[in-house]
């Protein structure tokens, strides 16, 4: 007997698009199809696989998500989703959640908004395994966001973009009227302690504020903008996670972590929050 598809996704069944030809999806059992007989079938962990054409290679690994869930679970990073939670808009039925990892920050806005449901979306399916099971009205899918989503037009009423790519002219579209983009990005001195320590991390990008309101400001305007910074204390184990969760991972290897970071050290999470409507 076939497991039941997941409650959460329901919600979002009528605003679901196929992503080869954007027609409306139903559910079959755990198979979604359209008209033009494309199908995809949920995956045994619970998240829609709406990846059209060749995976894209970008997105967490295994250790990556692994790493996500573990640093994460801490609750190192908990003053931050508070402060997504206070900044979010307070009547918002539908979230969607760009680069959603393990789901964390979604789980901890619907936790707040108790009448909202989520889908977070990620390239990655190790890191969809937990974003499936983040919270009971978080369902999860797998898409590129460089695409045009699967969805239909105004059916969300918050997309939430936390340390993820953007796509601004697909926000916009997706977004009712009157809608908000909430983006999460590093300040300078996000991690600087880290980062000093690793040589191997990315660094911030100095014109990252720049580049992000040459893109946004044409579709949003900006409603709000929130510095959030606060310090840590981290063992040696739970800072490598930290690393490892991040695409400094791709550039900094297990044994060069675990030579670096070997006591307590205090790091920095310094971060912009800016909320933007759709004009």
């Amino acid at each position: 007997m076939s497991r039941p598809a997941p409650s959460a996704l329901l919600p979002w069944l009528e605003s679901l698009r196929c992503p080869h030809c954007a027609e409306p999806v139903e559910l079959a059992e755990r198979t979604l199809r359209c008209s033009r007989h494309h199908s995809f079938d949920l995956a045994r962990a619970g998240y829609a696989p709406l990846l059209a054409g060749a995976s894209p290679t970008s997105g967490d690994d295994d250790d990556m998500a692994r790493a996500r869930d573990s640093f994460l679970a801490t609750g190192a990073y908990a003053p931050l989703r508070e402060a997504i939670a206070q900044i979010a808009p307070p009547h918002i039925r539908r979230i969607l959640d760009i680069g959603c990892g393990t789901g964390y920050y979604l789980a901890g806005l619907l936790e707040q908004r108790p009448d909202a449901h989520g889908l977070g979306v990620d390239t990655s399916v190790r890191a969809l395994r937990f974003a499936a099971r983040a919270h009971e009205r978080a369902a999860a899918a797998s898409w590129d966001v460089f695409t045009r989503f699967p969805l239909a037009d105004g059916s969300t009423d918050l997309v939430l973009d936390v340390f993820a790519p953007r796509h601004p002219e697909e926000f916009a579209r997706v977004l009712a009227p009157g809608g908000h983009l909430l983006v999460v990005r590093p300040a300078p001195d996000h991690l600087e302690q880290l980062r000093t320590a690793v040589p191997g991390m990315v660094g911030v990008d100095p014109r990252k504020e720049e580049r992000l309101h040459e893109v946004l400001d044409p579709l949003f305007t900006t409603v709000r903008t929130v510095p959030v910074s606060f310090a840590l204390a981290l063992d040696a184990p739970t800072a490598r996670d930290l690393v490892a969760m991040t695409p400094s991972a791709r550039h900094v290897g297990e044994q060069e972590l675990r030579a670096l970071l070997t006591g307590t050290s205090e790091v920095t999470v310094s971060v912009v929050a800016s909320l933007h409507r759709r004009r």
